[in-house]
Order: structure tokens, then C-alpha cells, then sequence
């Protein structure tokens, strides 16, 4: 038999916890405003089902951390074919549009008043790490030729998320300890990281700037070369060596579709060291990528990458 205070027993009883009030209150999660702009997730490299499936799970984290959200993905290489399995990215523009304008339709039918469209139909986000300038001249290239008023927002890098999840890679390939704060060692543990992007030279820029957040975190050094440029990654691989690093590690600067097949192997022969895995669908990419969309629009919908 139970009292007003708790169960006969004496058991202790779990009590709801109080709602937090004032500048400590969680914020209530953010929803897409209605009729917002479509995310369209830009992704290079030749379509296939892999590259399909890791935009998907992005985008899955996308809309969890901004319900509500029209997310979509267009392939940069894709076809420009209606029901295509893997559609362009203009065909993607295209599609949001005519929807956008069914709607409108649909809705003076029913003899609702419709306001002038304001601000783009979509913001395109370049499902990159880094500034590839060949890759983004040609996502330009698309929201021209398509009929939508679309913006394009930043790629996903540099942030601190991205060393983090450099550093989870590395950890996960046994090349990094994965907490510095816990006293165990890793055998194969790299102490010297050359984080490898595509690009070019502003490519190699940007990823400097996400590598010295690596090497603070591994407190080993980390110098950026690029995977598309003859002789970068031996002759950085060279530098660390001669500086002192005995066993080298590549850490991919890559989401993993933008690079051509067979590179980052070619790489890690020049630099004669082991591999971690590509970001692929890091979880923090869904959030970088709902940041951007934010960024682009020049609103804070709450959605932000912690």
C-alpha cells in the first residue's frame, strides 16, 4: 500500500524533474518556419549507392536537429532525367521549384490568399570539407542553369568539429589515443599527422586552419597537403620527418566522395604510413550542414553546431 509521500516499502520514488527556469532553461529545439528554403545537399564525385546512402544518413542528422526541414540531394555529376535514382543538383533546384509553384497554385484554387515568395527557394550546401574551387565553380555552375533563386551557402569546414572528428578516425584506426586525459598508451599511436585534402592550395590553407585544432588535441604536430597535387603529400611527409616524427600517420580531410578513386592510397605509399578513414557520415556533418543553411539565410534557427 502506497502514501502520499512514496511506497510502503520505503523504496525511493523518481520524481520528475523540475523545468529549469531562467538563463539556465533549455532552449526549446528549434522547427523549420513554414515555407522555409529546401536544404539541397550538393554532392560530388560520380554517383553510386554508397555516396547516395552517406548523404542520406547527413541529411537524417540534418533534420533532427532542425525538424520540420525540407532536405534534399542533388548530385553533381547526376542525371538530369526526371526519377532519376540519382538526380542532378540542377534537376533538384528545378523540382523545388515547381513544387513551390504547385503549391501557390493549389492554394488560390482553394481560394487562400497568397503572399509574393520572399527570400531564395533553396540554399545549395556543398557537401565539402574544404574549399575545392574546380567543385564549387561547378555547383555555381548548376544553380545557374537551374530556375531557381537559390543561395549557396559555405562549405563545412574549418571547425572544431571536424578535428574532432579527425581525431575520432585516427582513434578508431589505432593511429591516435582517443582521450588524451586517460593514461594508456596505443602502440601504433602516429606522432606526426598529414592531414590530406583536395583542392589545392587554398584547400591546403583551409585545412591548417582545422589541423592546428587536431594537433592541439593529439599534441603532436599536423601539417595539411593536398592529395591532388603531384609530390605534396611525400614532400610534407618528408618535413615531418626530417623535424622528428618517427611514425607518420594520414588523417583524410575528406567527407569521401569528392576524391577520385585510388588517391588516397597513392598517398599513403609516397608517405609510406598507414590511413584513418575518410569523415564519411560523421555525425557532427548534419549539424555543420544545418549551421550553413542557417548561415546562408542570415538567421539563427537554434540549429547550430555545438
Amino acid at each position: 500500500m502506497s502514501s502520499p509521500t512514496g511506497p510502503a516499502n520505503g523504496l525511493p520514488v523518481r520524481m520528475p524533474r523540475p523545468r529549469q527556469t531562467g538563463r539556465h532553461r533549455r532552449p526549446e529545439p528549434a522547427v523549420a518556419p513554414e515555407g522555409a528554403p529546401a536544404l539541397v545537399l550538393a554532392v560530388p564525385g560520380a554517383p553510386s549507392a554508397a555516396s547516395r546512402g552517406l548523404a542520406e544518413e547527413i541529411i537524417s542528422i540534418g533534420r533532427s536537429e532542425l525538424p520540420g526541414l525540407d532536405a534534399r540531394i542533388g548530385h553533381l555529376d547526376g542525371d538530369d532525367t526526371e526519377g532519376a535514382e540519382f538526380p542532378s543538383l540542377r534537376s533538384v533546384l528545378n523540382s523545388v521549384v515547381a513544387e513551390r509553384t504547385a503549391r501557390a497554385e493549389f492554394a488560390r484554387a482553394a481560394g487562400h490568399e497568397v503572399p509574393a515568395p520572399t527570400g531564395p527557394d533553396a540554399v545549395v550546401v556543398p557537401l565539402l570539407a574544404g574549399p575545392d574551387g574546380d567543385l564549387l565553380r561547378r555547383v555555381r555552375q548548376a544553380l545557374m542553369d537551374s530556375s531557381a533563386a537559390a543561395e549557396l551557402a559555405d562549405v563545412l569546414g574549418p571547425h572544431p568539429l571536424l578535428a574532432e572528428g579527425l581525431h575520432v578516425r585516427l582513434s578508431e584506426a589505432g593511429l591516435a589515443r582517443a582521450d588524451r586525459a586517460r593514461l594508456f598508451t596505443v602502440a601504433t599511436a602516429a606522432d606526426g599527422i598529414i592531414l590530406a585534402t583536395t583542392g589545392g592550395e587554398e584547400a591546403v590553407q583551409a585545412a591548417g586552419i582545422t589541423g592546428m585544432l587536431l594537433a592541439a588535441r593529439l599534441a603532436v604536430p599536423v601539417m595539411a597537403a593536398a592529395l591532388d597535387q603531384e609530390g605534396s603529400v611525400a614532400a610534407v611527409a618528408a618535413e615531418l620527418r626530417g623535424s622528428g616524427s618517427a611514425q607518420l600517420a594520414l588523417a583524410p580531410y575528406l567527407i569521401g566522395p569528392e576524391a577520385a578513386e585510388g588517391l588516397l592510397d597513392t598517398a599513403c605509399k609516397e608517405a609510406d604510413c598507414a590511413a584513418a578513414d575518410v569523415l564519411g557520415s560523421y555525425p557532427a556533418l548534419g549539424k555543420l550542414a544545418v549551421a550553413q543553411y542557417s548561415a546562408a539565410l542570415g538567421i539563427t534557427l537554434g540549429a547550430a553546431a555545438h
